[in-house]
C-alpha cells in the first residue's frame, strides 16, 4: 500500500487586497513587517508585496532545504537582484558560473590555514583603536560604530588587499551611499528608474564614481607585481586578465573588490556595535569578559593561538549576532516549482529565509529576547538544530570571510574589554536599522571610560 502525503498547499498570510499597504510598510519597516508576519502566521507565511508575494520561511529545516539540500533550485532573489543595480556583479549579486569562478578565486585567501597570519594584523589594527579610544576618555561620547568602520576596512585592506586604506578617508560615507541604495532597491523592487534625480541617486552616482577611483588607484598600484603575491587583489588581477574585453574585466574588478569591502567590514562593524549595546546592559556579562582577557591575554596582543582560550568572548559576540545577525535577510528566487515544510512554492516565487526571526524561533531558544551567551556552551549548541543558528547565511553561498570576520570580533571585544568601560549616555535609544547588515540607525555613542571607573 503506497503511502499518502497531504497536498502541497500555499502557505496563509495577509490577503492579496493588502498588497500595496504591504508595500509601503516594506518601505518603511521592512523588518517589522516580516516579524509580524512570522508571529501571526507561523513558519511559513506568505506575504503580498505591490504585484509579488514574499514565501517567507522559518524553521531550520525549511532553511536547510532552501539554502543547502536544494540550493541549486534557488538563486539570489529580491532585493540582491535589484541590488545588482547599485553594487554590480560582484560576489554577492553574481550568479551561476560567474559566482563559482569568484568564488574560487577569493575563497583560498579565506581558509583558516590563513587566520594565523592575518591574526597580527586584525591585533595591530584594534591596538590603534585601543590607542583612539584611551585619547577620549572621560570625554565626549564616542560614536564606535563609526570607530569600528574605520578599524575593518583598516583590517580588509591590510589582510585582503596588502593595502593601506587610511589615505582614502572618506570611503566608509561612500559605502554608506552604496549601500542605502541598493536598500532603495530592494525596498521598492527596482521600480523607481536610475535617471530620476532623487537625492539618495545623486549621493550613489558620486559614491559610485568616487569607490571606482580608489579602486582603480588600489589595482594601478599592484597591477605591476601582482603574480608574485596571493592576496585577494592580485587574485582577482590575475583571474580577469583572461577577459577579452578590457572595459568588462576592468567593470568585473570593480564589482568585485568594491562588493567585498563593502560587505567584510559593515558585518563586522555592526557586529560589534551590538555586542558592546549588549554588554553595556549586562553587568555580569562585563565582568566575566574582563575577567578573562586579562586571563588569557595579560597586556600582550592577543595571537591566533589565544583564539580558543577566549571562550566566553566568543559566546558573547556569537550571541549578540543571534539577536541581531549581520545576514538578518537571505533572499531567493525558486527556478523551479518546489515544496518546503508541506507548502508548495511555484517557480519564480520569491522566497525569504530570515536569521532574524529564525534566531527567535522559541522551539529551539529559551526566551529568545533574554541575552544570554551559555546558549553557546559546546554542549548547549550539540541539542540544537544546525541550521536554528545562520549568522552568516547556510550551504554554498555562507559568507566566505566568516572566520575572520569572527575572529576580529573576538579579539576587538577582548581587547576593549580588558581596557575599557563603555557606556551609552542615559536615555540614548537604539534603533535597528536593517540594510546590507544589520545596523544600528545613526551610530552608537559611547562614553569611555579606564577599567575601575564606575564598574
Amino acid at each position: 500500500m503506497t503511502a499518502r502525503y497531504p497536498r502541497p498547499v500555499a502557505p496563509p498570510g495577509p490577503p492579496r487586497r493588502a498588497a500595496l499597504r504591504m508595500l509601503a510598510v516594506m518601505t518603511r519597516d521592512r523588518l517589522g513587517m516580516i516579524s509580524d508576519a512570522v508571529d501571526r502566521y507561523g513558519d511559513a507565511v506568505r506575504i503580498p508585496v505591490g504585484h509579488k508575494s514574499l514565501h517567507v520561511f522559518n524553521h531550520p529545516d525549511h532553511a536547510q532545504h532552501v539554502l543547502a539540500d536544494n540550493a541549486g533550485n534557488y538563486r539570489k532573489g529580491i532585493g540582491l537582484v535589484h541590488a545588482r543595480r547599485a553594487l554590480g556583479d560582484g560576489l554577492l549579486t553574481s550568479e551561476g558560473e560567474l559566482w563559482r569562478k569568484q568564488r574560487k578565486v577569493i575563497q583560498p585567501v579565506f581558509q583558516p590555514r590563513r587566520l594565523a597570519h592575518h591574526a597580527g594584523l586584525v591585533a595591530a589594527e584594534a591596538q590603534r583603536l585601543v590607542h583612539r579610544l584611551r585619547q577620549r576618555e572621560g570625554g565626549a561620547a564616542v560614536d564606535v560604530v563609526a570607530e569600528f568602520t574605520g578599524l575593518t576596512l583598516g583590517v580588509l585592506g591590510r589582510t585582503l588587499l596588502d593595502a593601506d586604506l587610511s589615505p582614502f578617508g572618506s570611503v566608509g560615507e561612500e559605502f554608506a551611499a552604496v549601500q542605502d541604495q541598493a536598500m532603495f532597491e530592494l525596498a521598492t523592487l527596482g521600480m523607481v528608474p536610475a535617471w530620476v534625480p532623487l537625492p539618495r541617486q545623486l549621493r550613489f552616482r558620486r559614491a559610485r564614481r568616487e569607490l571606482q577611483r580608489v579602486v582603480d588607484q588600489l589595482v594601478a598600484a599592484r597591477a605591476a607585481d601582482a603574480d608574485g603575491q596571493d592576496d585577494v587583489l592580485s587574485r582577482l588581477i590575475v583571474s580577469t586578465r583572461a577577459e577579452p574585453d578590457p572595459r568588462v574585466a576592468r567593470g568585473r574588478l570593480r564589482d568585485e573588490l568594491v562588493t567585498l569591502l563593502l560587505a567584510g567590514h559593515e558585518t563586522t562593524a555592526s557586529t560589534l556595535g551590538w555586542t558592546l549595546y549588549r554588554v553595556d546592559r549586562e553587568p555580569e556579562v562585563r565582568h566575566r569578559l574582563r575577567a578573562e582577557a586579562q586571563a588569557v591575554l595579560g597586556g600582550r596582543l592577543p595571537g591566533y593561538e589565544d583564539l580558543h582560550q577566549l571562550r566566553y568572548t566568543t559566546m558573547v559576540v556569537k550571541e549578540a549576532m543571534r539577536l541581531h545577525p549581520p545576514v538578518w535577510l537571505l533572499p531567493r528566487i525558486a527556478v523551479a516549482p518546489d515544496v518546503v515544510g508541506g507548502h508548495a512554492v511555484p517557480a519564480g516565487a520569491d522566497v525569504v529565509i530570515l536569521p532574524y526571526t529564525l534566531h527567535r524561533h522559541r522551539e529551539f531558544w529559551v526566551d529568545p529576547e533574554r541575552f544570554d551567551p551559555e546558549r553557546f556552551d559546546p554542549a548547549r549548541v550539540r541539542d540544537r538544530p544546525r541550521y536554528a543558528y545562520i549568522p552568516f547565511g547556510a550551504g554554498p553561498r555562507i559568507c566566505v570571510g566568516s572566520n575572520l570576520g569572527l575572529m576580529e570580533a573576538v579579539f576587538v571585544l577582548a581587547m576593549i574589554a580588558r581596557e575599557f568601560r563603555l557606556s551609552t549616555p542615559p536615555g540614548h535609544q537604539v534603533v535597528p536599522e536593517p540594510m546590507l547588515s544589520l545596523r544600528i540607525r545613526g551610530g552608537l555613542p559611547m562614553l569611555v571610560r579606564a577599567v575601575g571607573e564606575g564598574g
